[in-house]
């Protein structure tokens, strides 16, 4: 096992909540290391919908996932984090009054006065349709995420799903295709009611079409897609011509580990309590999407609030013997000063 790393606060998660920590805890004089088990930062906002636009974080009238990302990482700069990517936390262990020992599937150590779970959902991985081949196309022309727009410029393209994923993006990527296909099970729809009266709206105009089905089977060689077999609910099939196919059919989310720290859960959530976002463990935090408390919402707005209260306790087990001031980084000089703006 290898040499213990050091730090202040340890975050597991390296999503927007996550990356928003580090700044609240930089304001405090805390360092921070964060794991995430993706190989970048950004979370769901960066794998799943890197250029989909979000339009509720404030001050931002609309930003995409991977706008929010840089962001997001161009604020902490001052404050220096280091990231473990492609990396998952298997034990935390505590060795000391406040200290935790972290490890992780890599065998990487780490110790740390505060732990931090920014985990989102946990580890996450989409839902593979039930069509047999399907994992010779995977990441060449079947695709569970998009994160360039671009590559289905010009091509022939299938979505799969009626939710707000398959809505969100064949809306998105209707100016894009040469031609594109929404196909669902059934004429009922799980998204926003909005989207889809602008899906069919373009239906109705011969911008997209509109199948009813499922597929059943898949045409194509050497990871190339051609077609896909559709079977209607009244047992006919029909073919679908098709370069590229993003089945949007959810997410399994699953705890992992984390169902192994000795934190309270409420089903597959984090409880916390609500002055710091502390677990029922002194030291181990929870924030964002991976904890519950009454009233909760899965904003990243919400994360951000909930990061900010975290840093005001954190301190306290980081700096036991040191008393905390609370300033505004509009007045304050010293934290202007941390920021490289004075």
């Amino acid at each position: 096992m290898s040499e213990a790393i050091k730090t202040d606060v340890l975050i597991i998660g390296a999503g927007p909540c996550g990356l928003f920590a580090v700044f609240e805890l930089g304001l405090l004089d805390m360092k921070a290391h964060l794991i995430d088990i993706l190989d970048k930062p950004g979370g769901q906002c960066a794998e799943l919908y890197p250029e989909k636009p979000i339009y509720d974080i404030p001050g931002l009238p609309m930003v995409t996932g991977d706008g929010l990302t840089k962001a997001l990482l161009e604020q902490i700069k001052p404050f220096g984090p280091v990231f473990h990517y492609q990396e998952m936390v298997q034990t935390i262990e505590k060795v000391g009054d406040p200290l935790f020992r972290v490890t992780t599937d890599q065998n990487k150590v780490f110790e740390a006065k505060v732990v931090v779970i920014a985990a989102g959902g946990g580890s996450f991985q989409p839902k593979r349709p039930p069509i047999p081949g399907i994992e010779a196309y995977e990441e060449k022309s079947v695709h569970y995420a998009v994160r360039k727009m671009d590559i289905f410029r010009g091509k022939r393209l299938l979505i799969a799903g009626g939710g707000d994923s398959a809505l969100d993006w064949t809306l998105n990527l209707a100016p894009v295709a040469s031609e594109l296909t929404l196909l669902h099970r059934r004429d009922d729809f799980r998204a926003a009611p909005d989207s889809v009266n602008k899906m069919k709206a373009l239906v109705a105009a011969g911008k997209i079409n509109l199948a009813i089905g499922q597929v059943t089977s898949l045409d194509g060689a050497e990871g190339q897609v051609s077609a896909a077999v559709v079977k209607r609910n009244d047992g006919s099939v029909f073919s679908i011509a098709c370069d590229a196919i993003l089945p949007f059919f959810g997410l399994t989310m699953k705890l992992g580990p984390v169902a192994d720290w000795g934190l309270t859960l409420k089903g597959d959530l984090i409880e916390v309590e609500t002055a710091s976002f502390e677990t029922n463990v002194p030291g181990i935090f929870a924030i964002g999407d991976i904890n519950t408390y009454p009233g909760k919402l899965k904003l990243i707005l919400c994360g951000f609030h909930e990061g900010a209260l975290m840093a005001q306790k954190a301190h306290r087990y980081v700096y036991p013997d040191k008393k905390l001031t609370f300033q505004y980084t509009t007045s304050s000089t010293s934290l202007q000063k941390k920021l490289g703006v004075s």
